[in-house]
Parts: structure tokens; C-alpha cells; sequence
């Protein structure tokens, strides 16, 4: 895990832990390993705009690698995961462990964008998940 904005650790105490636990969940018993970086919407918000087309902030990003045993990197921003919990009713360790488990899960190739069939399945599989983590059903 890579702290680019300390905000994260003072706001929230144990984020590292949180995080590790979120992407090994995700991960199952595959041995594999990735970075998960925890920025700020300035950030990736150039991200977004570089990468994507799109000029504004999102909850997170994945990079994957492409690789078997190193699946990539997942960037999220601070800022949007807060206002996002705060909307929609949720704490903001918990939205942050859904989205570790939503990027993972791009990362190990999984998409919602394609198909709604695909979505639906990626869904499935994060409130498996998010069970596991003790976390309610986050749709």
C-alpha cells in the first residue's frame, strides 16, 4: 500500500489493515500481489483525464498489469470515496474496502461496463465478498 495522502491514515485509523484485508478477501487463495495507492481528487482526477478522457475525480482507478502474479494497481481518492460514504449513507472504512474489492476484482479481469450481465455478475461476486468482510450489501 502507498499513502500519497496522509489525510487517509488521520480520517482513518488502521486504513492500512483495512485495505490489505479488503484486497486479500478479493484475491481469495490466488497468490498474488498488487498496489493499492490512496491519493487524493487532485490526483486522480489527472489520472481520470489522462487515462480515461475524463476530466474529473472518481472513487478509484485500476491499472492492470497484465502480468500472473502482479495484477496492477488501484489509485482512489480520498475526497470522492468521503462524499460518496456520506450520500449514500454508508461509513467511509466500509465504502473504502468495497471499492478495494471492486478494483481487485478489475484487476483480476472481472468488468461491469460490457453487459449488463456482466455487471450483475460483478456485483454478485463484491456482496460475496463484502459478506465475508462483515459489510452489507453495498446496491
Amino acid at each position: 500500500m502507498v499513502l500519497l495522502d496522509a489525510a487517509w491514515a488521520q480520517a482513518l485509523p488502521g486504513v492500512e489493515r483495512l485495505v490489505r484485508k479488503a484486497a486479500r478477501v478479493a484475491l481469495g487463495a490466488r497468490v498474488r500481489s498488487l498496489v493499492v495507492a490512496l491519493s487524493d481528487d487532485r490526483r486522480v482526477r489527472a489520472l481520470n483525464r489522462r487515462d480515461r478522457g475524463k476530466d474529473k475525480p472518481t472513487n478509484v482507478l485500476s491499472y492492470p498489469s497484465g502480468e500472473k502474479t502482479f495484477l496492477g494497481d488501484i489509485v482512489l481518492a480520498r475526497q470522492t470515496v468521503w462524499r460518496e460514504a456520506r450520500a449514500q449513507k454508508k461509513t467511509p472504512a466500509d465504502h473504502l474496502a468495497h471499492l478495494v474489492v471492486h478494483g481487485t476484482l478489475h484487476l483480476l479481469g472481472h468488468d461491469h461496463e460490457t453487459s449488463d450481465a456482466d455487471a450483475e455478475r460483478m456485483e454478485a461476486l463484491e456482496r460475496r465478498i463484502l459478506k465475508k468482510l462483515g459489510i452489507a450489501d453495498p446496491y
